[in-house]
């Protein structure tokens, strides 16, 4: 078997703490930040707040780096995360302990808290309510995630409401919308969490926990994550298409979305991939499909975000 293991006396601190962190997985919490912001801008008409943009980033950025420390404390503790693999985190590989590691991620549930609470000062409790939810979620994802609740948490978190806060804190108005537009990406979210669980479906359940994917099993595992990956590409073309044929009583989101369809070949190379899991050549395809995934959400997430801010360019133009 090949080992993985790295000596820790070699790893410097800071990037044993940036390894429990997990800034690679940052994608999925802050662009439904930068969604929510152009949403508000191109299609709510918002004065964009710089200040206030960047406060809600700091803030999601923070929550996501305690949720993922808390999470791998869990796994470690219920013996779900032993095995050192190339996505392995600081816990496991012994570069830091998990006492350590706990108390940092309250630390940073505190302080991400006390930035949210700066926010709903400036704006008012419309956002207090969104935070709320948002922190409980991300409090007892560990929880969450055995009662086979991870996808939904994520779903929520990274994604829905996510968009709905940075709307509400360019807006100071609430609405459902913005988070109705956010479920392609909160999707391709659930997908990096569905990959990343599709492989431990084994050892989970021998820890008795139970997650989507092991529910569904192996072939529903696979149409599953085809659904996660494909169905972004439909919903933007409804929210793009459907309130043009309805008439003007619908918001639609703008055409220069479009360009999220460049992404489409690399959906495409991911399916595959999922398709030969049980390959021989190439075993690491599957390990690391939960990374490769979450470099696709990383590129459909820009050019989401590139498709909004073409049409606030087009609209100075």
């Amino acid at each position: 078997m090949q080992s993985f293991e790295i000596n820790k006396d070699a790893v410097p601190n800071w990037k044993k703490w940036l390894i429990a962190a997990r800034p690679w997985a940052l994608p999925a919490s802050t662009i439904p930040v930068g969604l929510g912001t152009l949403l508000a801008i191109t299609v709510g008409k918002s004065q964009f707040h710089l200040g206030r943009f960047l406060l809600a980033l700091l803030a999601m950025i923070i929550l996501h780096f305690a949720a993922n420390m808390l999470s791998d404390v869990h796994d470690y503790r219920r013996g779900l995360d032993r095995e050192v693999t190339p996505v392995s985190g600081a816990i496991v590989r012994q570069w830091l302990s998990s006492a350590a590691v706990l108390k940092a991620a309250i630390g940073l549930f505190v302080f991400g808290s006390l930035l949210g609470i700066i926010l709903v000062l400036m704006i008012g409790p419309t956002l207090l309510i969104i935070g709320l939810v948002g922190v409980a979620i991300g409090a007892s994802y560990p929880y969450l995630k055995a009662k086979a609740l991870g996808d939904l948490a994520v779903f929520l978190n990274f994604g829905v409401l996510g968009s709905m806060g940075a709307w509400v804190v360019q807006t100071e108005k609430f609405s459902f919308w913005p988070g109705l537009w956010a479920i392609p990406q909160a999707l391709l979210v659930v997908a990096i969490l569905h990959a990343n669980n599709w492989r431990d479906t084994v050892t989970d359940k021998e820890k008795k926990v139970f997650t989507v994917a092991s529910l569904l099993g192996d072939s529903g595992s696979l149409r599953y994550y085809g659904f996660l990956l494909f169905a972004p590409f439909f919903l933007f073309l409804a929210y793009i298409l459907i309130p043009r044929y309805l008439g003007p009583s619908l918001p639609a989101l703008p055409l220069t979305l479009l360009l999220v369809l460049f992404s489409l070949p690399a959906a495409i190379s991911l399916w595959g991939r999922a398709k030969r899991r049980h390959a021989p050549r190439k075993p690491l395809d599957f390990i690391i499909l939960d990374g490769a995934t979450s470099q696709f959400n990383w590129l459909f997430g820009l050019l989401s975000l590139a498709g909004l801010g073409l049409d606030l360019l087009l609209r100075y133009l």
